[in-house]
């Protein structure tokens, strides 16, 4: 397996930022490369710092569509699969999530860092039907969040980055999350205050 993900890696490296793009597509869908994505948006912009948003850009686009693989999977008659891969009391706790917390199911896990579960959220937004537009949105700022975030790491670390994230991952994930839930709140609060307005 090792030898596999390192042939991805090597690839990656090689096409730039297309490769980029196909490894965080293959990530979020079939396959589990875990945190090669990641490495990779470090990696690329510390060689090529100029090219930050191109790098962020790529790993993003290719997470969504990965994750819309996974999306379609889900909509498709994917409970029966979900419950043979997963237990079904943790299938059950993530479909309550989406019925209570919506996209935020998707949002939060989305800028998690590995090992933390995310494709079976993905899976079950689409069996849970959410809408594709807000499903494709939020895995954008979720990960684009996330992308960015490793990227300006890179920009000041360097290579260090890369420890970095491994030994506050968690961390600087959760406060990114916050950030974004709170831009979210904030958000759906100046937009009912104008439609009061209007009223």
């Amino acid at each position: 397996m090792s030898r596999f993900v390192g042939w991805f890696e090597a690839l990656a490296l090689t096409l730039g930022a297309p490769g980029l793009f196909l490894v965080a597509l293959l990530d979020s869908s079939i396959l589990s490369l875990p945190e090669i994505a990641d490495l990779l948006v470090v990696w690329m912009v510390v060689q090529h710092k100029e090219r930050l948003l191109l790098y962020v850009v790529s790993a993003t686009l290719g997470s969504v569509s990965g994750c819309l693989l996974l999306y379609f999977i889900g909509r498709r008659g994917g409970a029966a699969l979900i419950r043979k891969r997963f237990r079904s009391a943790t299938v059950d706790r993530v479909l309550a999530a989406f019925q209570r917390y919506g996209v935020m199911a998707v949002l939060i896990p989305s800028v998690l860092p590995p090992p933390a579960p995310f494709k079976i959220f993905v899976l079950l937004a689409g069996v849970a039907d959410v809408g594709i537009g807000r499903f494709a949105m939020t895995v954008a700022v979720g990960r684009g969040a996330r992308y960015a975030i490793e990227g300006v790491l890179a920009l000041y670390y360097g290579e260090r980055a890369i420890e970095f994230m491994r030994r506050n991952g968690t961390i600087v994930s959760v406060v990114i999350g916050g950030l974004l839930l709170l831009g979210l709140l904030g958000y759906v609060w100046w937009r009912r205050q104008g439609a009061d307005r209007h009223a």
